[in-house]
């Protein structure tokens, strides 16, 4: 992901202006790593370390979700809509 997209991502989902560390931001930042090394392991079945940092990414964007979904459940059901992510019951 290059800086341009970065900061998109960044300037679309943050709270307030300057605003790079709230869990909405860190969603939308991994989302868009997550289906980057998706289509990289698409491609190279065998690569091994990057499914480890997939998963592991995934993992965390897991637990931001459910302290959002707990903190404001409005903002998780937004969220969740607006990048295709499946909610939890």
């Amino acid at each position: 992901m290059d800086k341009a997209v970065k900061q998109e991502i960044i300037k679309k989902f943050a709270r307030k202006e300057g605003d790079t560390g709230s869990p909405e931001v860190q969603i939308a930042l991994l989302s868009s790593r997550i289906g980057t090394l998706t289509e990289h392991l698409r491609n190279n079945k065998k690569d091994h370390s990057t499914r480890r940092g997939l998963l592991a990414m995934v993992a965390l964007r897991k637990k931001l979700l459910a302290y959002l979904a707990k903190e404001n459940r409005a903002k998780y059901i937004e969220l969740t809509d607006e990048l295709g992510i499946r909610r939890v019951k």
